[in-house]
């Protein structure tokens, strides 16, 4: 498949046949490039950053419509500096304290498509943090600090205080957009009760921030799968409705991975929230927040989360299959739900035999790639 400049390649086109629509935010925590220091808002400056992100080429991949520019970045681009925006006397950004990157896909017509949209760009990503003598690297929860303070600046209180609490959090954002029959079938508080039963079980299948102020977390004499899910669970929301921005469907509990074949099942377990009528749990916003707070600390251990997590994934072949999707990818997940094993086991026991949240964050800034027999090549130029 040959590129052609300008994202005019045609299979680009948003009316992919089918009508589904795919795209991820992912959030990376900087580090020395050195050292893998993790780095943070003390070490790190806007202007610059952006300047870097500025200046990565991506006219080869698809059009950026549906993307908006957020201040005070000046470019639309597949990039932002991620962090806490300080604000004018209006509420407008003025400025802002970075954290780390976020890297976002262009709107995508298939699941193979954004996930090489997002190698490639977390390829170009990498050359150009090397050039500052920075790296990026995939945990969601910043591993040495924990707390932030910031003036107002959203005009609602708990909008406020999530902004300070996310300073620390890094995770992935996965977008769908469901054709227009079914988006249009959808009941959106019935999705939301149907989320709030099934999400802290789907969300145990991806915990992966075990380190909290440079040593593994713990809680209650024992030692916590994720300190990112213990503490959004209280005041973010599992999911955002964006019914102005072509129905895009965002789902938001999943831990970050450096894996490409994660992010490839992320997508698969929401389409199988959103697709199958056929899953009768419901629950309170109450409710998702004990069970988070619950799966945050003992994982796939924590009450509910078994059987809620085989039923989904028991489920999701049948429905998946039926509309397109190949559920292989949903292995990895079955895997861990057999064998107990979840990623911040893989972490702490890294940490267990080095010593050090240096060798962990080394162990996490490449992208690994989906095994060859599942990956579908579109043709994306490489960096």
């Amino acid at each position: 498949m040959t590129i052609r400049s300008n994202g005019q390649n045609p299979s680009w086109n948003r009316e992919n046949g089918r009508g589904f629509h795919f795209g991820v935010e992912a959030e990376y925590l900087l580090v020395d490039a050195q050292t893998y220091r993790p780095l943070w808002r003390h070490d790190l400056e806007f202007s610059a950053l952006n300047a870097a992100l500025e200046s990565i080429p991506f006219a080869d991949l698809p059009p950026l419509d549906g993307l908006e520019l957020e201040p005070p970045h000046r470019k639309l681009m597949p990039y932002v500096v991620e962090g806490y925006h300080l604000p004018a006397p209006e509420m407008s950004p003025r400025d802002l304290l970075p954290k780390g990157i976020e890297i976002r896909t262009p709107v995508c017509p298939s699941i193979e498509t954004c996930l090489e949209c997002l190698r490639v760009l977390h390829e170009r990503l990498r050359t150009a943090l090397g050039d500052l003598g920075f790296g990026a690297v995939a945990l969601s929860h910043h591993p040495t600090e924990d707390h932030f303070e910031g003036p107002q600046n959203k005009r609602r209180h708990d909008f406020w205080q999530w902004a300070m609490l996310a300073m620390t959090t890094y995770g992935p954002d996965i977008n769908v957009s469901l054709p227009a029959d079914l988006n249009d079938r959808l009941d959106f508080p019935d999705l939301h009760a149907k989320v709030n039963y099934y999400a802290p079980a789907l969300t145990a299948l991806s915990l992966a921030s075990p380190f909290h102020r440079g040593r593994p977390w713990e809680i209650r004499g024992r030692v916590g799968k994720s300190i990112r899910s213990y503490r959004r669970s209280v005041i973010a929301p599992a999911i955002e409705l964006h019914p102005q921005e072509r129905g895009r469907l965002e789902y938001k509990t999943f831990e970050t991975s450096n894996r490409i074949e994660d992010f490839h099942g992320f997508f698969l377990l929401w389409l199988e929230l959103l697709l199958d009528d056929g899953l009768r749990g419901r629950a309170s916003e109450q409710t998702r927040i004990y069970d988070l707070g619950a799966v945050a600390v003992d994982g796939l251990d924590a009450p509910i989360v078994r059987e809620r997590a085989h039923e989904v994934l028991d489920r999701a072949p049948g429905v998946l299959a039926s509309r397109g999707f190949d559920p292989a990818a949903l292995e990895p997940f079955r895997q861990r739900l057999a064998t107990g094993r979840l990623p911040a086991d893989d972490l702490l026991e890294l940490y267990e035999q080095t010593g050090s949240i240096s060798s962990v964050l080394r162990s996490l800034e490449a992208l690994i790639p989906e095994a060859a027999a599942k990956a579908e090549p579109i043709g994306l130029a490489r960096a």
